[in-house]
């Protein structure tokens, strides 16, 4: 198993090694079973007639019966349970509305019976997976994803950053608002145990805590042209100093138009740099206030 790199990725783990113990211990009891008639009901030397007229064995039939259906719904129950915990089931969670829009039509077309269907309310329908940091009083790190024919952009909102890589920090929530260009793709980073299709037209959202510091693959797990198997990434977890430290390195610059547009500290400023702005709007020309200025030193104003 790769490393655990989220903390959603110990409940993932969890019901995998569940169903691995389950298929180890059924795989030890089927081939013992057949080691142990081959065994006992093989063909003695010299024994030429025909084994016993067997028909049935209602009991036997209930018993592997019985066993194949309890495994089956406590898997679906720790599964239900684990989904629910990663937030795959809260239908709010996401930015996409299409399925809303999709179910609103649908209602329209099914006339007096459309009061029958339960709908989300005004809330989005959800196309994700992930918990919602917002109730958990956290403020998430935003980071619009782009999948593209064979690349994976990645924007950050808050700092402007385009980067082709992904960048966050530990310990903090990261949600991925995701959205495809062209054909489907699905964000994957198998560390994170998270997985989510990226479908064009609708948005998708993916959220994840990062717990451990490193770098990761992020790959591309739909078949989505001849170089899908280029589709990938890195992502890098970082401590809060590194990621900081990233930020400042890679921030864009402001434009020049952006720059004079920054307020100057005034502390700085002379007193014909603080007035400048002021008397251009009034029209008042700097050799006047060159003159007031000497005025008010000499005490001619007074």
């Amino acid at each position: 198993m790769p490393v655990a790199a989220s903390t959603d990725a110990k409940e993932v783990d969890g019901i995998f090694n569940y169903m691995m113990t389950i298929a180890t211990g059924l795989f030890l009891l089927v081939e013992g079973v057949l080691v142990y008639c081959l065994i006992r009901f093989r063909r003695r030397k010299g024994d030429r007639t025909d084994g016993p007229p067997v028909e049935g064995n209602v009991p036997l039939e209930i018993l592997w019966t019985a066993i194949p259906t309890v495994i089956v719904f406590t898997l679906a129950v720790y599964s239900f349970e684990v989904y629910n915990n990663l937030g795959g089931l809260d239908p709010t969670i996401s930015r996409d509305n299409a399925g809303q829009q999709m179910a609103h039509n649908h209602m329209g077309h099914m006339g007096g019976m459309g009061n029958m269907v339960a709908m989300a309310g005004q809330d989005d329908v959800a196309l994700g997976i992930g918990l919602d940091s917002q109730e958990q009083g956290v403020k998430p790190l935003m980071v619009d994803v782009k999948g593209i024919q064979y690349a994976w952009i990645f924007t950050y909102p808050e700092t402007g950053i385009i980067s082709g890589e992904l960048h966050a920090p530990i310990d903090r929530p990261v949600q991925l608002n995701m959205e495809a260009g062209d054909v489907i793709h699905a964000f994957w980073i198998p560390q994170l145990r998270l997985k989510q299709d990226v479908i064009p037209g609708r948005g998708s959202t993916l959220v994840f805590n990062a717990s451990t510091p490193g770098q990761y693959p992020v790959i591309c797990a739909e078949l989505c042209g001849a170089y899908h198997g280029g589709m990938k990434s890195v992502f890098y977890a970082h401590t809060p100093e590194e990621y900081d430290s990233w930020v400042a390195a890679n921030a864009p610059a402001p434009t020049e138009s952006v720059a004079l547009a920054l307020p100057k500290a005034t502390s700085s400023m002379t007193e014909g740099e603080y007035l400048a702005p002021y008397a251009e709007e009034m029209g008042v020309e700097a050799t006047v206030l060159a003159q007031l200025k000497d005025h008010a030193a000499t005490g001619d104003l007074l």
